[in-house]
């Protein structure tokens, strides 16, 4: 596809969800992929078929919240590939619960991971961006950063933190002159392990009746990381809300 054949591409979140069918479609489509999650056999399961299917790939072990892992991501896309084109920002949790419940370690963790996590990729990738005056960055919001939901105050609050850092990085890039595009993502019922990690019981049950009925494949996003991805580097498609025809909100 137009633009795509041979960008070196960063994922973190890439074990599985989201992460993982976009590392396989762009693969496909001709992309460098750069793995980073913290599952080790999953990465080398995930970079060794996109290997039989053709395509490069590259892995890492990597925790998003340390700053340092980050840059050690890039820093392998440049020795294994020579250059970074976009880097996916898709690594996320959604432990949720009603603030009464007081689940204040989730809370943190959310924290860290969802509006910390983004921060470090985007510090550990811009001064290689402004410096080629080029570059793509994506990130995983959610129809939680759009609209707000009783029982997910706090992942709410990180969803809506990545749709304004991510629109600010726009608008400071346009402004400086350095053709740094930014695309935010917000899928709705989409297939993940984000459900498996909600430990309120109430909430839970409530997520997993919602996601059987309406959840669609994860590949659906990666169409929509692909069409980003592919525009020509005049073009910013600054946002994009995927969700099932038929879930309602």
């Amino acid at each position: 596809m137009q633009n795509i054949q041979d960008k070196v591409v960063i994922i973190t979140g890439a074990s599985s969800g989201i992460g993982e069918a976009t590392a396989y479609k762009l693969a496909a489509a001709g992309a460098k992929i750069v793995l980073g999650a913290r599952r080790e056999d999953k990465l080398k399961a995930i970079a060794d078929k996109i290997a039989q299917n053709g395509g490069e790939a590259a892995y890492r072990v990597t925790d998003v919240v340390k700053a340092e892992d980050n840059q050690a991501l890039v820093q392998l896309a440049k020795d294994r590939f020579g250059k970074v084109d976009a880097i996916f920002l898709n690594a996320g949790l959604m432990p949720s619960s009603p603030l009464s419940a007081l689940e204040t370690d989730n809370w943190n963790a959310m924290v860290d991971v969802n509006i910390k996590g983004v921060l470090n990729g985007i510090a550990a990738v811009l001064p290689t961006f402004e410096a080629q005056k080029s570059g793509h960055v994506l990130s995983t919001s959610s129809v939680a950063g759009l609209k707000v939901y009783a029982g997910a105050a706090v992942y709410c609050g990180t969803k809506w933190a990545v749709k304004a850092i991510m629109e600010a990085l726009r608008m400071e890039s346009a402004q400086a002159g350095t053709h740094i595009r930014t695309t935010t993502l917000y899928p709705a019922a989409v297939q993940s392990e984000l459900v498996a990690g909600i430990t309120n019981e109430q909430v839970s049950k409530g997520y997993r009746e919602l996601y059987d009925t309406y959840e669609i494949p994860a590949d659906r996003v990666a169409n929509a990381v692909l069409f980003a991805l592919s525009q020509p580097a005049d073009t910013d498609i600054s946002e994009i809300t995927i969700g099932p025809t038929t879930q309602p909100w």
